[in-house]
């Protein structure tokens, strides 16, 4: 299964919290009534004096860009600060937003921890690499477990790859892995009674959430590495999921050729992705060929290996300009990996 990084995109509910703290509770009323620069004032010097619900919004509000300009480093780092005094709403941002950044591998520790917690986003990236073995040791009934939780949750991309994971993970290990499942939301059920009591309840007004985190790839998707092949029968290459949130389609694209042409205008074409489903490598195709400049010249094939299609694009004629497109492609949020033919 190619990395199944992806985006996940999701309107997670984070919104901003409200102790029972005066001027924080202040703030929270006029950020619902639309008075960022009052929330702002408000909240800035009990979090320059080390309020954590101060500091988890003001985070808020520089991911979101209100009554602040938006400036994701300054979120990060106020998210950080509330965090490292037991804010766990602040820890799951920070890791979501760190791992969006691109710091994958410091925002794991954090992701780890929210994906117990019951955090769907968390636990597709964590299911994701555990499925993979990337940052993380390679444990499939864990990501099986995980991404069933995501699934279970609403999370569309984490039901996408676990219909993916079902023709690669062993049946013995899915049933593991659905009991694990289980263990788990008995575990973030019990975890969540726990929080509430005895401390005092936090209010998370309904009208105030937070952006969404635009889908996450761990390795190359936003692009990822070669996928892990099954084990213990006959490995077979791990077709890729899609990562990105999904785009409005675009025009229909131009036919994509099952049976690759010679090369004969250069030896190097880019690959795009692999996929279980032909027609999702016509999606991307589709959807690449309206983003990217200069993509529609090149000849899209859909390379046939069993069960897996490989989008490719060429001729191309060099390994330069190979890697000069497959750069353009990143760029819009894709895989590319120049491949010599």
């Amino acid at each position: 299964m190619k990395r199944i990084w992806g985006a996940v995109a999701v309107g997670a509910m984070m919104g901003i919290a409200a102790p029972a703290v005066a001027d924080v509770k202040t703030g929270v009323d006029a950020w619902q009534q639309g008075d960022y620069a009052k929330a702002i004032g408000e909240w800035r010097p009990l979090a320059q004096s080390g309020d954590p619900d101060a500091q988890f919004n003001l985070g808020q509000a520089y991911k979101l860009g209100r009554g602040v300009q938006p400036d994701l480093n300054a979120a990060m780092d106020w998210y950080r600060k509330a965090a490292a005094q037991g804010h766990l709403r602040a820890e799951d941002n920070l890791g979501l937003l760190m791992f969006q950044q691109g710091d994958r591998a410091g925002a794991m520790p954090y992701l780890q921890r929210a994906s117990v917690r019951g955090e769907p986003r968390a636990q597709y990236i964590v299911g994701t690499a555990l499925f993979n073995g990337d940052l993380i040791g390679k444990d499939w009934v864990r990501a099986y477990a995980l991404m069933t939780r995501a699934s279970t949750s609403g999370l569309a991309q984490a039901t996408t790859s676990l219909e993916q994971m079902d023709k690669y993970i062993p049946e013995d290990q899915r049933k593991q892995g659905l009991a694990l499942a289980a263990t788990l939301e008995q575990s973030e059920k019990g975890g969540a009674l726990a929080s509430a009591s005895p401390a005092p309840v936090r209010s998370t007004p309904s009208s105030v959430r937070t952006t969404e985190l635009p889908p996450s790839t761990i390795a190359q998707p936003v692009a990822a590495p070669p996928a892990p092949k099954p084990v213990p029968v006959k490995p077979k290459p791990a077709p890729q999921v899609a990562a990105a949130k999904p785009k409005p389609t675009p025009p229909a694209p131009r036919p994509a050729s099952s049976v690759p042409a010679p090369a004969a205008s250069g030896g190097w074409r880019v690959q795009l992705g692999a996929f279980g489903e032909e027609g999702r490598a016509r999606g991307l195709w589709g959807q690449l060929t309206g983003k990217v400049s200069g993509l529609s010249a090149y000849q899209p094939y859909l390379v046939k290996a069993g069960a897996v299609t490989r989008l490719q694009a060429g001729p191309v004629a060099s390994s330069d300009d190979a890697s000069r497109l497959c750069s353009r492609i990143k760029a819009a949020g894709a895989d590319c990996i120049p491949k010599k033919m």
